[in-house]
């Protein structure tokens, strides 16, 4: 996809998530953390199915739904 259908696939509010290859996306100024945490198999399976449905993995789709919340809540506490 050119970067000019990108932008306004963007600008219009679209979705581009799938667009995107998140697999080897990281924030080079953060330190990296591992954490465990235990999630009811529904929940996983919900997971699973969106991170096939965007092309990405399970980890991945957390990631990124984690970092879009705190983004929201940092946004409206100021």
């Amino acid at each position: 996809m050119k970067a000019s259908n990108f932008d306004k696939k963007f600008d219009e509010g679209n979705d581009v998530l799938a667009d995107l290859d998140l697999s080897q996306a990281k924030r080079t100024t953060q330190i990296t953390k591992r954490v465990n945490v235990d999630f009811p198999e529904w929940m996983i399976d919900s997971l699973d199915r969106e991170a096939s449905r965007v092309g990405v993995t399970r980890q991945s789709i957390i990631k990124v739904w984690l970092a879009e919340r705190i983004e929201n809540l940092n946004h409206h506490n100021f």
